[in-house]
């Protein structure tokens, strides 16, 4: 890691260098015959852009492969308003090159760079333009490595020769709003999933999505500090609305085209696609309640698609990363809500059992399935948080962890495996940044000592996280607290309390890792003490853990909050008469709704982009935990934060990006209208040209020091 300005105050070291990302290695690839790992970095902890990089595991040398600078001649980046949608949807806050594609044998790489193609040659070090008709999206390509597909902001899926032979368009656009070889919105936003067309193992096919976005509701964000301009028009499927038609095609090199069919009534979300060697392709299809999916092979001749695997679920089914796949001899991998665990799946047989709760597969070989996981149901771990990479035989009978002391109780952030290689990120609570380290298998399975540790840049933050974990309460809340540098309790007493929640589904924040927590740290150093809790609807502490928000947002997760504030006051020195909340997006919501319905604990919330109508926010999300608006309306009625406007008693700040096409400043409007209507006072702080991921360094910086200010008033400090 690399030193600070010594002018940086953390506020401006944590904006500028997007909350210490830039300069960390990312985007791991280990080429097939674990000979090179591939990866992305900037140049600096000061530069944003990412370069192309490739160690070499032999030796530990690490070259650049692909320099930005290099090939745009020093000039700035061009990004289409597609590709900033689609890097708003990753949250993706860098520059440069941010995704980049292998051939089979990792020899070549393709990058889209200010909407044009490159491709690097990794072993000799050459980089090349093609020709491309742009601005072009995430281009990929062939396993033989004879062509690059991508797709285009004209909606085109398209096909170039690598060596400069010409470029044509596989399918294009038979109508406004259809587009081919693209993620519609919500496998972007919700369904984690950013392709929309996958290579056959011999480079002769392509399954590609078609998606048509016509029956999608138009919504319109304007730019208020600049009535000049016209507002931007957004297909946004708000719940109860009509999604994206979404369907798929066989496309071979040469024109043929076949459709693939399933039942798209009955099942509509295309979640997963898997095509691997020596296997037929697999598709994971859920209902539109998610409530029922199913795993699907394809037969790529006709387009006949066969159930494999359906599974149920009164609450709701998750799509998990890396699954569906196949072992090379032929079993299913899957994870599954299996007898109230989360287990991994191989053929017919759970490997994994209570102890743990899977969460991703990171790759299958030959006799492993490697895979992430933490504690289970009815976990004894001493602290909460942790999230470790395993790896299990098909049968289940042999685990190994991917960690330096063999033991889970770490934080690994990614991990990769291919060719006899694992690469894993470990973060640490007393260790700034992550550690990347490069191991070679032994052949009986177990990880030898590291080859070699991938460098970082990333500045080293001007202060230092001390986390505390506990598991709070009768439930046993996983929580973090964090208390002033230098606090002593005899000299300072009881202390305010700053809640500093996310507190709903896919967000995790109580982790054995040092970065995460800055944040906290720096709101507790302005004289807090800040406690972090993840009660339930957050992931990682299993399916009836996660499940027991279902149709209701406003009852667990709040009094999860509660619980583990109060069970906390029995250690730490908490003033519970000087409770204040802040979070952002779920968290936002999380904290007005705090102040709006437990006045009698919290004392000043800061809701930063909450959903405050949730008929205002997406299909896939709001359906999943709360059902379909009109099956449900009491459930939408009693999640609504406009529904307690009449009960605000404390002082609220309200903070919403203009140009938020995730969570749309609606949201904020509609709960300052009802709060003026009932005649209460709250500040609302809008955001001029701000998306839902604030990237502007002036606007991070003082949103932190505006929220202080505000909460330090309220509280009379």
């Amino acid at each position: 890691m690399t030193s600070h300005t010594p002018a940086d105050t953390f506020p401006r070291q944590y904006a500028r260098t997007q909350r210490y990302t830039v300069g960390a290695p990312r985007s791991f690839s280990v080429v097939p015959d674990g000979s090179r790992v591939v990866f992305l970095r900037s140049g600096s902890g000061g530069g944003r852009a990412n370069l192309l990089w490739t160690l070499d595991t032999a030796t530990g040398e690490e070259r650049i492969a692909a320099d930005p600078a290099v090939l745009l001649d020093g000039g700035e980046e061009d990004l289409s308003p597609a590709e900033k949608a689609r890097r708003e949807r990753s949250r993706e806050g860098s520059a440069g090159i941010v995704g980049y594609a292998l051939d089979a044998d990792g020899t070549r790489a393709a990058f889209a760079l200010s909407g044009r193609l490159f491709i690097a040659d990794l072993a000799t070090g050459g980089t090349a333009e093609l020709p491309a008709v742009g601005p072009l999206l995430d281009p990929r390509l062939s396993p033989d490595g004879a062509h690059v597909a991508y797709a285009n902001t004209a909606g085109e899926l398209r096909l170039t020769r690598t060596d400069g032979g010409g470029d044509r368009a596989l399918a294009e656009p038979d109508g406004p709003n259809v587009t081919w070889g693209q993620a519609e919105f919500i496998a972007q936003e919700e369904i984690d999933r950013d392709r929309g067309f996958w290579w056959s193992p011999d480079g002769e096919r392509l399954l590609a999505e078609r998606a048509d976005d016509s029956p999608v509701r138009r919504w319109w964000i304007a730019d208020p500090a600049n009535p000049d301009r016209e507002p931007a028009e957004v297909a946004y499927p708000a719940a109860g609305t009509a999604n994206a038609e979404v369907g798929l095609w066989v496309l071979d090199l040469h024109g043929g085209r076949t459709e693939v069919a399933w039942d798209h009534e009955a099942f509509p979300y295309l979640a997963r696609v898997h095509w691997s060697e020596g296997g037929v392709p697999l598709l994971l299809v859920q209902s539109r309640d998610q409530r029922a999916q199913r795993i699907l092979g394809l037969d790529v001749t006709t387009g006949a698609t066969e159930v494999l695997f359906e599974e149920r679920e009164e609450a709701w089914l998750e799509a998990f990363p890396g699954v569906p796949a196949w072992t090379p001899d032929g079993k299913l991998v899957r994870i599954s809500d299996h007898g109230g665990v989360r287990a991994l799946v191989v053929g017919d047989r759970a490997v994994t059992g209570a102890d743990l709760h899977v969460r991703s597969v990171v790759a299958v070989t030959a006799r492993e399935v490697f895979f992430s996981a933490s504690g289970g149901v009815g976990e004894t771990d001493p602290e909460p948080g942790w999230i470790a990479v395993g790896r299990i035989s098909h049968d289940g009978k042999d685990l190994a962890w991917e960690s330096a002391n063999g033991r889970p109780f770490t934080s690994v952030t990614s991990a990769v495996h291919a060719g006899g290689i694992t690469v894993r990120a470990t973060a640490e609570p007393d260790l700034p940044g992550t550690l990347v380290q490069v191991a070679r298998d032994l052949p009986e399975g177990v990880v030898v000592d590291d080859v070699a540790t991938v460098a970082s840049y990333a500045e080293t933050p001007v202060i230092t996280a001390r986390p505390v974990f506990r598991f709070a309460g009768e439930r046993r809340i996983p929580a973090a607290v964090f208390l002033p540098t230098g606090y002593d309790r005899e000299r300072d007493g009881l202390l305010p309390v700053l809640m500093d929640p996310y507190g709903g589904p896919h967000g995790q924040r109580v982790v054995q890792a040092h970065n995460p927590h800055l944040n906290s740290q720096w709101f507790a150093d302005q004289g807090f003490a800040v406690v972090v809790a993840d009660g339930r609807g957050t992931p990682g502490r299993g399916p009836a853990w996660e499940k027991s928000i279902a149709f209701d947002f406003a009852g667990a997760t709040l009094d999860d909050q509660v619980e583990a504030l109060r069970a906390l006051a029995d250690e730490f020195p908490l003033d519970l008469d000087r409770v204040a909340i802040r979070g952002w997006s779920y968290g936002g919501y999380l904290a007005a709704l705090a102040v709006l319905r437990r006045p009698d604990v919290f004392h000043v919330g800061v809701a930063g982009a909450p959903v405050t109508d949730w008929e205002l926010y997406d299909t896939h999300y709001t359906e999943r935990y709360l059902g379909h608006p009109a099956e449900r309306p009491e459930v939408y009625e009693a999640n609504s934060l406009n529904k307690y406007a009449a009960g605000l008693e404390r002082p609220l700040m309200i903070i919403h990006g203009l140009a938020d096409d995730n969570v749309v400043a609606a949201h904020t409007l509609r709960l300052s209208s009802a709060l003026l209507a009932a005649g209460r006072p709250h500040t609302v702080l809008p955001l001029s040209g701000v998306t839902h991921m604030t990237p502007q360094e002036e606007v991070a910086e003082n949103l932190l020091l505006l929220q202080v200010d505000f909460v330090k008033r309220s509280l009379g400090l």
